[in-house]
């Protein structure tokens, strides 16, 4: 009979444990995942035990009266009850409405100004992939790996980072299956894939040793089991996959904490680095993280508290009815790469729906640091809605902008892509007069049509940032048709290679011959070796032209002309 009673609560207490080991909850009471699965155990106890429960009261061993029985479980309602009404005074006492002020000060924002952080644009820096592309280029890049498509597949992680100053995204493999990590754990996982988001390369990276730790681990192996089991009353956050300056494995675990009341204010209080090879750990809180480390705070995350920032300044009533100041983020975000760190970029714009921004922030992804810049224009979405209508008739779609300083102008920078995801062209919308749209090929070409098209409205361009002035004779002169366009290309007695230019806005550079003495104006482009001509003086008389990929040469006056023909004679 004993041994009969011992049954439920042993059987209780095997369920909770595998509930546990399943789910991984956080011991931790500022956690709402803890108390569902308190909530789950409670329930779990009462379905096992209640037919015991039950036969107790209708048999009643002890001789008790009916509601002498009743009141002896009375005790297990008033401390369910206790339960959730701590729940719920501590939910509410947590919530916006009562501590709207703690919700705006999550976020520290500052102003600053666009020219001064946002440098013009390296186009051999910019990434031009998107996760949908990198994710693609890898299962591409997986699928000529005989050795390894059969065995392992790719992750979904994708986490974009610096690497030795370059924008890469970075992704482990994964097993394929049960029976293939039975075969392969021994050994682990052998390689992860990094994609250069500016060049399209993808590498597979083999390892020595392999991958040990990971999501498609079991047992004790799984990445949040084996962080759990280690650090039960943390808070993980998403974890992401990096590699350090060596190109060693880690996976970046954030530890969050709840700064306002028992439930509110999610924050970041520091990160667990993982080795993803060896299993070491080590805790750092958010002030210490190594540097090498791109991916502390979630873009979600970072996008709620600056919605915080905006709607809950000027209180809660306010963010519902008057709405007086009151600002969001746009639809959308997008990364930049800046000081070897990640930000995250978005627009600000009105709650009331306006299709423009009044501005847009920076949040630095490793410290949390916020730049807002006052600029008005349109809106991410009203860009790539202008960049797809520039090529209605091929389909393609835009992927959500880049924002770029591009000859001293804030731009938003797109890839055009077809219906099978590839990248076929590029656009660039002008953020204030987003009438002004660019399409290319290339990204040189995109922005040589930018450029032009700026300069033909009136804006003026400020000067390539490599820009450097050279002059000599003319020792050879060409011309070649590029893509139906007559180009002059000129060779210098002072050697530095070719100069470029295009003849189709730049008529007066017909006039230039060999042996005529010349100083030039220009930089070069990119991947190219060819400098191209932004200002040019033939004989010492200067051509005015703005700034411009097509260097818009301007036709000297009738006096002007007249003595350079002179003077040629």
């Amino acid at each position: 009979m004993f041994k009969k009673k011992l049954i439920p609560p042993l059987l209780t207490l095997i369920i909770w444990f595998i509930m546990f080991y399943a789910a991984l909850p956080p011991i931790n009471i500022q956690s709402q995942e803890f108390w569902s699965f308190v909530i789950s155990m409670i329930v779990v106890a009462i379905v096992v035990n209640g037919y015991a429960i039950i036969k107790n009261i209708l048999e009643n061993p002890e001789g008790l009266t009916f509601r002498e029985r009743i009141k002896k479980y009375r005790k297990f309602v008033i401390i369910a009850a206790a339960f959730a009404l701590f729940y719920g005074i501590g939910t509410l006492l947590s919530s916006p409405i009562l501590r709207a002020g703690q919700y705006s000060s999550l976020l520290t924002v500052n102003s600053s100004n666009f020219e001064d952080d946002i440098k013009e644009a390296d186009f051999s820096q910019i990434p031009i992939l998107d996760k949908d592309s990198a994710a693609l280029l890898s299962e591409r890049k997986m699928g000529s790996m005989i050795d390894m498509v059969s065995q392992y597949e790719v992750s979904g992680y994708y986490s974009q980072i610096n690497f030795k100053g370059r924008p890469v995204r970075v992704t482990p493999l994964e097993y394929g299956s049960v029976i293939k990590w039975l075969t392969n754990r021994g050994t682990g996982i052998p390689a992860y894939i990094q994609i250069d988001m500016t060049t399209q390369d993808v590498e597979l990276v083999k390892l020595s040793d392999g991958i040990k730790i990971s999501p498609s681990e079991h047992f004790g192996r799984n990445l949040d089991r084996y962080v759990r089991f280690r650090y039960p009353t943390a808070m993980f956050l998403n974890k992401n996959f990096e590699i350090d300056d060596n190109g060693t494995p880690y996976w970046i675990c954030p530890v969050a904490s709840k700064r306002i009341g028992l439930f509110g204010g999610l924050d970041v209080k520091g990160a667990v680095l993982l080795n993803a090879v060896t299993g070491e750990h080590q805790y750092y809180d958010v002030e210490n993280i190594p540097t090498w480390i791109d991916k502390v705070y979630d873009a979600e995350l970072l996008v709620q508290q600056y919605d915080y920032y905006g709607t809950l300044s000027n209180g809660y009533i306010n963010s519902i009815f008057g709405q007086r100041g009151c600002l969001q983020t746009t639809e959308g975000y997008n990364y930049i790469a800046l000081n070897d760190d990640v930000w995250v970029y978005t627009g600000i714009t009105s709650v009331t729906g306006d299709e423009s921004i009044v501005g847009f922030v920076l949040m630095n992804q490793r410290t949390k640091e916020t730049n807002y810049y006052q600029i008005s224009g349109a809106k991410e979405i009203s860009a790539m809605s202008s960049a797809e209508g520039q090529v209605q008739h091929l389909g393609y779609k835009a992927t959500f902008p880049l924002l770029l300083n591009v000859g001293g102008e804030p731009t938003y920078f797109l890839a055009l892509k077809d219906a099978a995801g590839l990248v076929k062209k590029y656009a660039m919308v002008n953020i204030e007069k987003y009438q002004i749209v660019a399409i290319g090929d290339t990204i040189s070409e995109c922005e040589k049509n930018y450029k032009q098209i700026m300069s033909e409205s009136g804006i003026v361009t400020a000067p390539p940032a490599d820009e450097k002035t050279y002059s000599g004779k003319i020792t050879n002169l060409w011309d070649v048709v590029i893509d139906g366009n007559t180009c002059i290309f000129i060779e210098l007695d002072t050697g530095n290679g070719l100069y470029g230019i295009e003849v189709k806005n730049n008529l007066n550079i017909l006039s230039a011959a060999v042996g005529d003495n010349v100083e030039i104006v220009g930089y070069k482009t990119e991947n190219s070796d060819v400098i191209e001509i932004s200002k040019i003086k033939i004989n010492g008389n200067p051509n005015k032209i703005s700034y411009s990929s097509y260097t818009t040469l301007e036709t000297p006056d009738a006096e002007t002309n007249e003595t350079d023909t002179n003077e040629t004679k």
